[in-house]
Parts: C-alpha cells; sequence; structure tokens
C-alpha cells in the first residue's frame, strides 16, 4: 500500500471521527442535564481532530522527504492525540454510568481534560 493512500485513510477516519463528534455533540445538547465541561471537553476533541489533520499534512510530506525521523515522530504524536480523545471519552462515559459521580460532571472538575 502506498504512503499517499496511507495518509489518505487517516484523514478520512479524521472525517469519520469528525462526524461522530458532531452526533455526540448534539446528543448530548439535546438531553440538557450535560455540563458544560463535558460539552466543552467534546468541543475540545474537534480541535484535537483538527490538529491531527494538520499533523498528517506534514506526516505526507515528511514520507514524501524520507524523513524517517519526523514520520516517527509525526505518528507517534497523531496517536497520542488519539489516546487522549479515546481516554477521556472513556472517563465521560464511565462517570456519566455512576450517579454517585455524576456530580463531578457539573463542577469545575478538570481531570482529564485534552
Amino acid at each position: 500500500m502506498s504512503e499517499e493512500v496511507l495518509v489518505a485513510r487517516l484523514l478520512q477516519s479524521f472525517d469519520e471521527l469528525d462526524r461522530c463528534i458532531e452526533i455526540t455533540k448534539a446528543e448530548l445538547a439535546a438531553k440538557g442535564e450535560v455540563s458544560e465541561d463535558v460539552l466543552s471537553r467534546v468541543e475540545q476533541y474537534g480541535e484535537i481532530v483538527n490538529r491531527q489533520r494538520s499533523l498528517a499534512e506534514q506526516l505526507e510530506v515528511a514520507i514524501h522527504d524520507h524523513d524517517a525521523t519526523s514520520v516517527s515522530r509525526l505518528v507517534k504524536v497523531i496517536n497520542g492525540l488519539s489516546v487522549m480523545i479515546r481516554d477521556d471519552a472513556q472517563s465521560i462515559i464511565e462517570r456519566a454510568d455512576q450517579p454517585e459521580k455524576v456530580s463531578a460532571l457539573s463542577g469545575n472538575n478538570r481531570d482529564n481534560l485534552c
């Protein structure tokens, strides 16, 4: 598989993630019981995906230039940002599933922010 195809698939996955984030924001807003902190955190996911897109464009250049060091660094950063989104989303879901911890979502608890 060519490098261009890999980067194109990566960019496509960001598009899919953006759609999921938009659906999540709409669902949370419709519930009306979700704290501003949680909504803000989900909004940050979109900003992170935009940053990943920018990094993917840099990755494409690094691949073209055969710059293995930059390729490795960019892949690690892109993956790290994905892990941040995943871990924070899991934290939100876990807290929502535990009624005694839901109140933590309504305050200024900034743990696990992206």
